[in-house]
C-alpha cells in the first residue's frame, strides 16, 4: 500500500509538472508538426509523388509522430530528474522508505504519459492533412508505448550522469535529433546508395520508425519482428541499468 501511494504521488507530480505548462509542452509539437506536414507533406510531397506505393504525406506521418514521442519522452524525464537533483529534492526520496523501482517507475511513467499525449496530439494534427488509418493495431500500439518507455529510460540515465543543465541538452541536440532525422522519417532506406543503406542499418531509431510505419500503413524497410525484439531488449537492459545506478547512488549520493 505504501509503495502504491508513493508511486501515485511521484506520477501525479510528474504529470502535473508538464500539464500545468501545456502551452510550453503540448502546444509547440502541434505547431511544429503542422509545419512539417505543410512544407514536407504538401509542398514537397506533391513533387515527390509516391514512395513505396503510398503518397509521400502518408509515408512521413508515422515517422513524424514517433519522432515527437521520442523527443518529449526523453526531455520530460531528463529535465525533471535532473531538476530534482539540482534542487536537492532527491534527498527526500533517498531518506524515505521508497524502493528504487517505485522512484524509477514514477519518473518513467511521467515521461511516457507526456510522450503518448504529444504523440496523440501529433496524430490528431496529421488527420487534418491525411485520412490515414491504422492497418495493424497491435504493432502500432506496442511500438508506440515501448518507444516512449525506452527513451524515458534513456533520459533517466542522462539525468543521473548530468552535472549541469548543459549536460542534459547535449544528447538530445547532438545524438537524438540527428539519429531521428537520419532514421528514415522523410525517406525510404531503399533510396540510399548501398553503402549508406548499410550505415543506416546501424541507427536504432530506423527500426522503431519502420516498425511503427508498418503498423500504420503496412510498409517497412526492415524486419518488424526483429525491431520489436530489439526495443524490448533495450527496455529490459535499461531498466536493469537504471535500477543498478539508483542502488549504487551514482550521481545522486555525495
Amino acid at each position: 500500500m505504501n509503495n502504491a501511494i508513493a508511486l501515485k504521488t511521484i506520477l501525479v507530480k510528474e504529470i502535473r509538472r508538464f500539464t500545468r505548462i501545456w502551452p510550453q509542452t503540448l502546444l509547440p509539437p502541434a505547431i511544429t508538426t503542422s509545419l512539417y506536414f505543410l512544407i514536407f507533406g504538401k509542398l514537397i510531397g506533391d513533387r515527390i509523388g509516391l514512395v513505396n506505393g503510398v503518397s509521400y504525406m502518408d509515408y512521413i506521418v508515422p515517422g513524424v509522430i514517433l519522432m515527437s514521442v521520442i523527443s518529449h519522452s526523453y526531455a520530460n524525464v531528463v529535465s525533471s530528474f535532473y531538476s530534482t537533483k539540482f534542487q536537492r529534492h532527491i534527498e527526500e526520496l533517498l531518506v524515505a522508505p521508497v524502493p528504487n523501482w517505485v522512484i524509477l517507475a514514477g519518473y518513467i511513467g511521467g515521461g511516457v504519459t507526456r510522450g503518448i499525449l504529444v504523440g496523440c496530439v501529433v496524430a490528431g494534427i496529421s488527420m487534418l492533412f491525411t485520412d490515414l488509418s491504422v492497418l495493424h493495431w497491435w504493432p502500432t500500439v506496442l511500438v508506440f508505448v515501448l518507444t516512449s518507455v525506452l527513451f524515458a529510460l534513456a533520459g533517466f540515465v542522462n539525468a543521473i550522469f548530468a552535472d549541469s543543465f548543459d549536460d542534459i541538452s547535449i544528447i538530445p541536440n547532438f545524438v537524438l535529433t540527428p539519429l531521428s532525422y537520419l532514421g528514415g522519417v522523410f525517406y525510404s532506406v531503399a533510396m540510399l546508395p548501398d553503402i549508406w543503406q548499410q550505415v543506416a542499418l546501424g541507427n536504432p531509431i530506423l527500426y522503431l520508425i519502420n516498425a511503427f510505419r508498418y503498423g500504420l500503413i503496412g510498409i517497412s524497410d526492415i524486419d518488424v519482428y526483429m525491431a520489436l525484439m530489439m526495443v524490448i531488449g533495450f527496455v529490459v537492459i535499461l531498466i536493469g541499468f537504471c535500477l543498478w545506478l539508483l542502488a549504487k547512488g551514482v550521481g545522486i549520493k555525495t
